[in-house]
């Protein structure tokens, strides 16, 4: 009888052990991400100063890759036109949150699914570029953190003619698929006028195309170029820099990312910190939370960067009160 016992109990030890070492497992199972971004894909993800930013955040709160965390990373190299095939691609895996960065990606998610949670790192007026109803009340499946892009146009046209007060002529780059791009345009034509200064448009929708624009825009007589907000441009800043250099056009937009890989200025939010800070909507989002229940943050800091030494080599003299004001000067 005593052999019997020990033998049963040994069988239902057995039988306890089983749901506690699934329970294990499961509490240790890796969380499931995507990452889309219409940037081009960098060399590694630690390159990207964006998916970098995201990463780190997601380590501070516990979670990392290829331990607990598994994310398919999405790069549109600058083919807004892949973004809806990609997004429907998505919503057929087996992810638990999606996170986005940029207007034209949150959209196609936006038209491919109502359901799948999806965080938004940043993108310029959530509310204007029709990817929630309001700030307030935003319903359904998407959160995150709305840019402000559109109203700081009129502000790099003031900043640009402070550097270059004989300016009488500056070029808008954009992307023909962003659709927040003529709301820009029109900003810029309004604040330039007052200055006395024409605008030219200029297009480029992917990298090859951004050494065109440039020259098109040249010999039409800009003397500057302010780089639209759009995702795709956040991380062309080596491209924009060269091509800034060899036609002597400096340039202003809101990454100060590209001030730092050689472009003169930027006006602007830190786009690397909102993807820090999505980390942690989507740590929410893993334990529970669901997304109609999260604000989203509009952050209102912004920072004026400086490039002292991409001054100097289009032969320029950065006034003092530029100087005075900005948050950070490369030397």
């Amino acid at each position: 009888m005593e052999r019997r016992a020990f033998i049963a109990l040994l069988s239902g030890g057995a039988l306890l052990a089983v749901p506690l070492a699934a329970s294990a497992q499961a509490r240790t199972k890796a969380r499931r991400l995507d990452f889309l971004t219409p940037r081009s894909r960098p060399s590694s993800p630690d390159r990207d100063a964006f998916s970098e930013a995201f990463m780190q955040g997601m380590r501070e709160l516990g979670y990392v890759e290829g331990k607990n965390l598994v994310i398919e990373w999405r790069y549109a190299d600058g083919n807004y036109k892949s973004l809806p095939d990609l997004a429907a691609e998505l919503t057929r895996m087996d992810l638990e949150v999606i996170v986005t960065y940029g207007t034209a990606a949150a959209q196609a998610l936006k038209k491919a699914t109502s359901s799948m949670p999806i965080v938004v790192a940043a993108a310029v007026d959530l509310v204007g570029s029709g990817i929630v109803e309001s700030l307030r009340r935003p319903g359904g499946n998407i959160r995150g953190l709305s840019a402000i892009g559109v109203d700081l146009s009129p502000k790099h046209v003031e900043l640009m003619k402070t550097m270059m007060p004989r300016l009488t002529s500056i070029a808008v780059l954009m992307n023909p698929g962003n659709s927040t791009h003529p709301a820009i345009l029109k900003n810029v034509e309004a604040a330039a006028e007052k200055l006395g200064m024409k605008v030219v448009p200029a297009a480029a929708r992917v990298p090859n195309e951004i050494e065109g624009a440039f020259d098109a825009a040249s010999r039409k007589g800009a003397g500057a170029v302010i780089v639209a907000t759009d995702a795709f441009y956040s991380g062309q800043g080596p491209r924009l820099a060269d091509a800034s250099i060899r036609h002597r056009m400096p340039t202003i937009s809101i990454y100060d990312e590209n001030v730092h890989a050689g472009c003169l200025m930027s006006y602007g939010q830190d786009i690397a910190s909102f993807h820090r800070q999505a980390a942690t909507y989507v740590d929410k989002i893993l334990k529970g939370a669901k997304p109609g229940d999260l604000p989203i943050e509009q952050p209102t800091k912004f920072e004026l960067v400086i490039n002292l030494k991409t001054a100097t080599a289009l032969r320029l003299t950065v006034p003092p009160l530029l100087l005075g004001r900005a948050d950070e000067v490369i030397r």
